[in-house]
Parts: C-alpha cells; structure tokens; sequence
C-alpha cells in the first residue's frame, strides 16, 4: 500500500511542480505558479496530499470563519484515485469548518460528495467580474 502524506500548510510546496502535474492530468484551469501559490496561501484551510515528495491531491477551502464555507480545488492525480485520499482531504478540511454550511461546486463528482453527507442545492448563480485569470 503507497502512503500518503497529508499537509494542512503550504510550506515548501513546489508550485512549478504542482502547475506541471495539474496541466500533465489535465486538470489546470490556467493559474500560472504565482496564481496557485496566492490561491493556496489566502485560503481559510488547506490540505496538500504527498506520496514519495510528490503532490498528489489538493484541496482548499475559502470561510469567514464564522458561518459560510466554499471548498474548491479538490483535485486527486489520475493514477491515485479510488484510494480515499479525496476522501481524506475533505475530511480533514472539513473538520476545521464546525458549525459552518459548506457549500462546493461539482460538474461530474455528485455521486463521491453525496457519500460525505453533501445533498444538492441546484440554484445558484456565478460571474467572473472583468477578465478572467488577469496575470500578474
């Protein structure tokens, strides 16, 4: 069995390597290092997951602290799936959320989040406000 690491921080986190793998499974959204490394660091909660050095699953989530929470950038490399690290990152983020209504955005994931206790909420609405990604 592989193990798997699972950091609540981002020190030492490679950004370079991290767009490299995102972009290599495809699943880059086109946040360049600097962008991700902002994304990470601004985040209420953070989960990192790590197996030999390398990161293979992310997860973030965005709160005030106090009653609303947004978890975003749940992400497993391809070649780790079905192992529970999803499973484990959402827990581990979750737990740092008592109290809060959490709320996520999934296109194709219903089924995993469903097993977490998340039920749908099919009304709501997004803008990207100006352009989108503006680089630094």
């Amino acid at each position: 069995m592989v193990q798997v690491t699972y950091k609540m921080n981002v020190a030492n986190v490679d950004w370079d390597e991290l767009k490299h793998t995102l972009v290599s499974d495809q699943f880059d959204n086109g946040r360049t290092p600097a962008q991700y490394k902002a994304s990470f660091e601004k985040s209420y909660v953070v989960c990192i997951a790590y197996v030999a050095g390398n990161i293979v699953g992310t997860a973030r989530a965005l709160s005030d602290g106090v009653c609303n929470a947004y978890i975003v950038d749940v992400w497993t490399l391809s070649a780790f799936r079905r192992r529970g690290i999803a499973k484990k990152m959402m827990e581990k983020i979750m737990a740092q959320l008592q109290g809060q209504h959490v709320y996520l955005f999934t296109d194709d994931m219903m089924a995993f989040y469903k097993t977490l206790g998340f039920e749908e909420q099919p009304v709501g609405m997004g803008r990207v406000v100006g352009e989108w990604l503006l680089k630094e």
